[in-house]
């Protein structure tokens, strides 16, 4: 397996926004119960690497695969260090999380779109204004209206690429904040912030928010989930199995979401993302 590094600096970056939150925090753990000799759970003796490796599993390539491939042979690791630990404890007590997920789940959608498609990008500004980031109810009404949007605009559709993976829940929260940075990092700034109920919008650049100027020529938004939810997405470009993919994304509810993020660019008046600097920054979109 190969995996290639593009440096998205390579291109001219332009501002963008960004909409998400959510929270991976564990709830407070219930009172510990007593197993008597039975030393289970994925972290204890009992089960070991052969039965890690067929749960967890990703497609897609690049440094989405990379990073979702090295969270679980962390997790792995980490278990084999422990499991001399548990082994050699003489209560056997383990401490029950039946509330939380196994694995998470983590979808990254990534759509190019023609320059002439203004409308979304006035409404992701707007979701960015007036969402409720803070909340999962907020976070899910984010993510129903972003691929609304792009559902009702099919013949804007040029690029795609959709990657999907699970991992253990203790490493998704870190697995997620590596893919985020990757994408917000081919951002000159944020322009539009609403993350978390934190809302900011920065005019101390080249450019300010507004519309953007009628010589760009594509739009590229990616949406990335964490999910309780095993969602099985089809990565083949073709429109039909990318309208497939936006109503399953945008049905997650609010109970099955645990983070989201919506990053798109330009942001910025008078800045325009062409078609080669598309290519360059988001290397595996493919042409549908």
């Amino acid at each position: 397996m190969c995996f290639v590094f593009i440096n998205p600096r390579l291109a001219n970056a332009a501002s963008g926004g960004r909409i998400g939150g959510g929270s991976f925090q564990a709830p407070s753990a219930p009172r510990s119960q007593n197993y008597g000799g039975y030393g289970t759970g994925y972290r204890g003796a009992g089960i070991g690497f052969p039965f890690l490796l067929p749960i967890f599993g990703f497609g897609g390539g690049g440094i989405f695969g990379f990073l979702i491939l090295m969270s679980i042979v962390g997790v792995i690791v980490n278990s084999f260090k422990n499991s001399s630990t548990f082994s050699s404890s003489t209560n056997n007590t383990l401490v029950s999380q039946t509330s939380n997920p196994a694995k998470v789940s983590l979808i990254q959608f990534q759509i190019g779109l023609l320059a002439s498609a203004k409308e979304i990008q006035v409404k992701l500004r707007e979701l960015a204004s007036s969402s409720n980031t803070s909340t999962s109810s907020g976070l899910q009404r984010v993510l129903q209206d972003t691929t609304l949007s792009l559902l009702r605009k099919p013949e804007l559709w040029v690029y795609s690429n959709i990657e999907t993976g699970t991992v253990p829940f203790a490493s998704a929260e870190s697995t997620f904040n590596r893919i985020s940075i990757t994408e917000r990092s081919k951002l000159q700034a944020e322009v539009t912030s609403n993350y978390s109920g934190q809302i900011s919008t920065s005019t101390n650049i080249e450019s300010n928010p507004g519309d953007s100027d009628p010589t760009n020529e594509y739009i590229a938004i990616t949406i990335l989930v964490a999910t309780k939810k095993d969602l099985k997405l089809n990565n083949s470009a073709n429109n039909e199995l990318i309208t497939e993919a936006l109503r399953l994304i945008g049905s997650i509810s609010s109970n099955d979401l645990i983070a989201l993020e919506v990053i798109w660019q330009p942001e910025g008046e008078g800045e325009t993302l062409r078609e080669e600097e598309l290519i360059t920054q988001y290397p595996n979109l493919k042409h549908l």
